[in-house]
Order: structure tokens, then C-alpha cells, then sequence
């Protein structure tokens, strides 16, 4: 029997778009906590799968050729994912291509963007010497 492909995540935008992914995948997963309130996303145990430090990450315990391979960036999840469920993800040059620029347009912009205005809208400190700093960009990634 198979052993769940490993998700190492947090409750954001960008972990939840593998875990709705696996789940549209038909995929079996297991999540793994990765708390990035807390640093952990800086041990050493979980830079060895995302040496970039940054959640999402995966390891598939049956990947290419029947052995483990980790997997970090979520664009780059989302294609494995893809390749290794058949769905999502066309084998068809020129429908990938559709697939692939859609993607990359996703993680290049909208993603960015959107994170962007929920920081300015959500977190952003309340500056008293200079308000305006903090309200163009709440401007800016609003619009």
C-alpha cells in the first residue's frame, strides 16, 4: 500500500492551494504542521525539504522510480502533482502551455498581489508620524 504524500503546511494561500489540489487529485496525504508564526520553517529538519524556508513543501514517499523526492514551491508542487495524478495537468504540448502560462501568471501576479494587499489591509502597523506611507499601499494593492 502507498504511504500518503507528506504536506508540510500552514494555513495560508499558498498551502491551501496543495491541499485542494491533492484533494481534487484524489491524491492521499498526510499534513505536517509547519508553524510560521513560530520559525519553524527555519529548523534544519525542514530546510533539508525547502531550502528555500518557505511553506509549502512535499515529500512524496513514492516518487519518480519508486523513491522519495521532496518537493518545494508551490507552482513546481502543482505540476508534479499534476504529471503524477494525469489530471489537471495535459500531456498535450499546447494545452499545457495554456495550463502552465495561467499558472505562472497566478504565482507571478495574482498570488503576490493578493498577499500584498492583505498584509497592507490586515497587518500593516498603523505608522502615527506618517499615515499616508501605510494607506498608498493599502491604495496600491487594493486597486
Amino acid at each position: 500500500m502507498a504511504q500518503p504524500i507528506e504536506v508540510y503546511f500552514w494555513p495560508t494561500p499558498n498551502g491551501h492551494k496543495i491541499t485542494i489540489a491533492l484533494e481534487e487529485m484524489g491524491l492521499d496525504y498526510a499534513l505536517r504542521p509547519v508553524n510560521i508564526g513560530a520559525g519553524d520553517q527555519f529548523k534544519p529538519a525542514f530546510m533539508a525539504i525547502s531550502p528555500n524556508n518557505r511553506m509549502p513543501a512535499i515529500v512524496d514517499p513514492d516518487g519518480p522510480g519508486g523513491k522519495p523526492i521532496s518537493v518545494f514551491e508551490s507552482g513546481a508542487i502543482l505540476q508534479y502533482l499534476g504529471r503524477k495524478s494525469g489530471r489537471f495537468y495535459p500531456v498535450d504540448e499546447r494545452r499545457r502551455v495554456d495550463v502552465e502560462q495561467w499558472l505562472y501568471w497566478q504565482m507571478a501576479n495574482l498570488g503576490p498581489m493578493s498577499g500584498q494587499a492583505g498584509h497592507f489591509r490586515n497587518y500593516a502597523p498603523k505608522l502615527v508620524d506618517d499615515p499616508v506611507k501605510v494607506e498608498y499601499g493599502r491604495t496600491r494593492y487594493l486597486n
